[in-house]
């Protein structure tokens, strides 16, 4: 197959999709498909050599109807030697260029960029399930519509987590059209960890973009009330300042280590050099980082939220918790308190993701929905 992979971020940029995307692509590329991928990037003088596929890079600092404009055409030119449409982002640039091409098209969702982007420009304060519930104004409706569309345009849905899969559907996707795969995780051996700046005897880490749906704050408040911890946060976002003024209120500046953005590598380091894990989001799809904390030996504390239950075992590989107040800070504090925990539920953290979530398994699953999609001509 000629599989056109389409996606908003790839390395150096981290996330669930940068960090998908090249495993995908160079799984695929190694079974004999000729894979192209088309990315969004800050800089375009990447060396991208290193990748058994060709990396197609468009400017992301572009003004946005450019941009947009800019991808549809790009994507229309590139498409007409693909057999499919594999999207990982850029998902409305995507179905309006298959409008020309009217090509097979998988996506693969792995949230609600509605939800996302009302959020982030404050038009709502709902969570994500009060969100799928409710009507809103006339912006907020629009958003949540043009997200059904496209959606609706794939093929194929793909999703990582059986919540993701009800709330796809919930947006009109017929439920034979919805795949639930569950992403993977290579094994994780022999990385040195990086040194981390904080005096504690205990580190624990949070890795993610600063955004409010994140609930970094209530991480910080719960530290204040556990000496004994650091904190390193992996990532940048809109929330930066907001909570560095909050470590210094609560008197924890000295406890917390803000690393920025980090390459997946120096992501990794940093995880291996903490004893924990924590996710104290009020969302998520499916949490890749997750499966990389717990594939590293971590015992994982995140909230009971979304995809994440469906990852972590509450007792056996972490601690799952609601997102009421008092239970982060009892949770870590459990944590920090007896290292032969911390070390049993790493252990067994290692073992059920080599286990569940092993790379072979979502590659093959993933090829074959793309086969039998090229086999069929599209939908049906």
């Amino acid at each position: 197959m000629k599989i056109l992979i389409i996606t908003g971020i790839f390395p150096p940029d981290i996330g669930g999709p940068a960090t998908y995307v090249p495993q995908i692509a160079e799984a695929l590329s190694g079974r004999g498909h000729q894979i192209t991928v088309v990315a969004l990037s800050d800089r375009l003088d990447h060396e991208d050599t290193v990748y058994p596929f060709r990396v197609i890079r468009l400017p992301r600092k572009e003004f946005k109807l450019w941009r947009w404009l800019h991808t549809v055409v790009k994507l229309i030119q590139l498409g007409r030697k693909a057999d499919l449409l594999f999207v990982n982002g850029l998902a409305m640039e995507a179905a309006l260029a298959n409008l020309v091409l009217r090509k097979p098209m998988v996506q693969k969702v792995v949230g609600d960029l509605a939800w996302e982007r009302a959020t982030n420009l404050s038009w709502v304060k709902d969570n994500f399930e009060e969100f799928q519930k409710k009507r809103y104004g006339l912006k907020v409706e629009a958003l949540k519509a043009l997200r059904g569309w496209w959606t609706r345009r794939a093929d194929r849905v793909i999703v990582p987590s059986q919540y993701l899969a009800r709330w796809v559907a919930h947006w009109g996707v017929p439920e034979e059209r919805i795949v639930v795969i569950y992403n993977a995780v290579e094994p994780i051996n022999g990385l040195k960890p990086l040194p981390i700046p904080l005096k504690t005897p205990v580190k624990a880490i949070t890795v993610g973009r600063l955004v409010l749906w994140k609930r970094i704050d209530k991480l910080l408040e719960a530290l204040s009330q556990v000496p004994e911890l650091g904190l390193a946060v992996v990532g940048d976002g809109p929330e930066r300042s907001r909570l560095g003024v909050l470590a210094k209120r609560l008197g924890v500046s000295e406890r917390v280590y803000f690393a920025g953005s980090r390459s997946k590598l120096e992501t990794l380091r940093l995880m291996a050099a903490c004893d924990f894990f924590v996710l104290n989001s009020t969302y998520e799809g499916l949490p890749h980082v997750v499966l990389e904390a717990m594939a590293l030996g971590l015992p994982v504390v995140a909230t009971a939220v979304g995809g994440t239950p469906e990852v972590v075992k509450d007792g056996e590989t972490g601690f799952l918790i609601s997102t009421e107040d008092g239970l982060l800070e009892k949770a870590i504090r459990r944590l920090v308190e007896n290292p032969m925990e911390r070390k049993r539920l790493g252990d067994a953290a290692r073992r059920w993701v080599q286990e569940c979530f092993s790379s072979e398994q979502m590659i093959e699953q993933t090829e074959a929905v793309l086969l039998n999609l090229v086999k069929r001509g599209g939908g049906g």
